[in-house]
């Protein structure tokens, strides 16, 4: 039984309070699932995070202690390492550029060398699994830098246990997504070869419980231990055993020698959602056999009296998760690495600087809830509300130069929270009924964002505001802009009617909105609003296959895809007449 352990299992305080940990990494896939695991353990959590703001919405967020903070930053890990029992490494320079590998290095001293001088008694790290008999120079990059960063706190001088996993598969895991999207798109597919790899997956719960468990050790454990499920087999056998869980038809699978890390990594980002960038340390990690050599952990964490969870299990448990909406995390909860990470500053710091701003507001025959139903529901399967092939073909060009594009969706399908990722934005600031800033992390030659707000005007009507921002970097950046303009009154034009005219089908089909404070603007009044033709039903403007939650009863209006067209067609028509665009902003200021 460990230091921090009682005799029935729970935590044993320290001065009359719980053990308390740090998690780094609390935005990332594991982090995020692993502090609400401690709690219910009964620690005491503190999370250290680059931008505390993307943790508020999670479910656990007033039960934890949040600081400022970067591990590559030896004062801010020094602060949250103060009073800290046991500190949770789980940060690491996945597809971070060339320079990753000294960054995490650096990271990793920084780390080790404060632990030790805040009297921190257990550092616990989760790295990879690496193959037996194979010289370290031979591993990929990436596991060659995990293994380096285990032996970093390892020698820290800090009791650390290294926890070892070759795949981890849950919903929302980066593993998983690329599995799953691999089998579902492809009945017949020519593959890398390793795909006759053996690897021994894990189900994330069994990897939540080792490091929970880990927090107990005494002080004389420092080593790593090797984790996996009970089941050894090749990826080409995990591609199987999914489509047979799934109910898919048998998958025929072709491998071919000819596919190197690079082009399985264009590949695999071509086909799911996770970018070269990831794919590839992925694939790379799958070039050598990955099995467990021990299984040591079991002497001080148990397995469980039914056993670890079988593949197959695991695989039954994340697909339903998906179908229910259910993801706590996903492999983008993290932020993409390289995207840009500034918040949208006040406008008077960008005095002396290029702002370049297209601003939309229409009046919307809807109450406020109803609008921002709609707004918070925009993206992944439900579309942008505006012309599909444009954000297509955007989100096509972003993967072709190595960003995310449009694959990565939602976390869920109704709600978002401060920090989720939605297809090549992520969410910077929400205020639940009345604004969602969106920060672009597409391939840009600057910074974007996009604000949708909910407002009254003083007459007590519905208002949609929406307002697009780039800031230009260099020449480039300035022809980017000069280039897209032509085709904002289509995209963002469209948006902005097609939102406010799915907001007045909503409340036309519910028969709420009615009065006067739904926000009816007066037919031929000329001034910004839904008039004329555009009061009509209008779908959601999903552009997906999948209905919002709770819409599984509501059919869509027959005509559509004809009310649709034409709007493009009209969209198409404004964005080319000359001074338009000019004189639209003009009568709104």
């Amino acid at each position: 039984m460990g230091d921090h352990e009682s005799r029935d299992g729970t935590p044993a305080a320290h001065a009359g309070r719980p053990p308390r940990c740090l998690v780094t990494g609390a935005t990332g896939y594991l982090g995020g699932r692993l502090v609400p695991e401690l709690l219910a353990a009964g620690y005491a959590v503190r999370c250290l995070a680059r931008t505390p703001g993307k943790l508020r919405d999670h479910p656990w967020a007033e039960e934890v202690e949040t600081v400022r903070g970067d591990v590559s930053d030896a004062d801010s890990v020094g602060a949250a390492l103060e009073g800290v029992d046991v500190a949770y490494y789980l940060v690491h320079s996945l597809g971070g550029g060339p320079d990753f590998e000294a960054a995490d290095r650096e990271a990793a001293r920084i780390f080790g060398e404060r632990a030790r001088a805040a009297g921190v008694r257990r550092i616990v790290y989760l790295g990879g699994l690496t193959p037996r008999g194979v010289p370290e120079e031979r591993l990929s990059p990436h596991l060659r830098s995990r293994a380096e960063v285990g032996r970093l706190l390892l020698d820290s001088g800090v009791p650390t246990a290294v926890l070892r996993a070759a795949v981890v598969i849950g919903s929302g895991s980066a593993s998983f997504e690329m599995l799953r999207h691999l089998t579902e798109r492809l009945p017949v597919m020519v593959t890398p070869s390793w795909v006759r790899t053996r690897l021994q997956p894990i189900a994330v719960r069994d990897v939540l419980r080792y490091l929970v468990g880990c927090a107990a050790l005494p002080p004389s454990v420092n080593r790593t231990f090797d984790i996996g499920g009970p089941d050894v087999l090749t990826y080409h056998g995990m591609m199987r055993l999914y489509a047979r869980v799934a109910g898919l038809p048998r998958r025929v699978i072709l491998p071919v020698p000819v596919l190197s890390p690079r082009l399985s990594s264009l590949w695999i980002g071509l086909v799911t959602p996770v970018p070269p960038a990831l794919a590839r340390p992925l694939a790379e990690s799958l070039r050598h056999e990955v099995v467990c050599a021990e299984h040591d952990i079991a002497r001080y964490v148990p397995d469980p009296p039914g056993g670890l969870l079988s593949l197959e299990e695991a695989l039954r448990l994340a697909l339903r998760r998906v179908k229910e909406a259910q993801v706590a995390t996903r492999w983008s909860s993290a932020s993409v690495p390289g995207a840009p990470s500034d918040p949208l500053p006040t406008d008077p710091s960008w005095a002396g600087g290029s702002l370049y701003t297209d601003r939309r507001e229409r009046v919307v025959a809807a109450p406020p809830e109803t609008l921002w139903r709609v707004v918070e529901g925009i993206g992944g399967e439900n579309g942008w509300y505006s012309f599909p092939l444009a954000w297509a073909a955007r989100g096509w060009l972003d993967r072709l130069v190595g960003g995310v594009g449009l694959a990565r969706g939602r976390r869920d399908a109704a709600r978002l929270r401060a920090g989720d990722s939605l297809d090549f934005w992520r969410v910077e600031e929400i205020e639940r009924g009345r604004l969602l800033r969106l920060r672009a992390e597409m391939r840009l030659p600057g910074l974007a964002w996009l604000e949708l707000r909910v407002d009254r005007d003083p007459s007590g009507r519905t208002v949609y505001r929406q307002r697009a921002l780039f800031h230009p970097r260099g020449l480039a950046g300035h022809a980017y802009w000069w280039g897209v303009a032509p085709f904002h009154a289509v995209v963002f034009g469209g948006m902005a009617r097609n939102i406010a005219a799915a907001a007045e089908a909503e409340a036309a089909e519910t028969g709420v909105g009615k009065g006067p404070g739904a926000g009816v603007a007066a037919a031929g009044t000329g001034k910004t609003g839904t008039i004329g033709a555009e009061r009509r039903r209008w779908p959601s403007f999903r552009g997906g296959s999948g209905p919002r939650r709770g819409d599984a009863a509501r059919p869509a209006p027959r005509s559509w895809r004809r009310s649709l067209r034409r709007s493009w067609r009209n969209s198409l028509r404004r964005s080319w007449r000359p001074g338009t665009a000019r004189r639209r902003g003009a009568r709104r200021r």
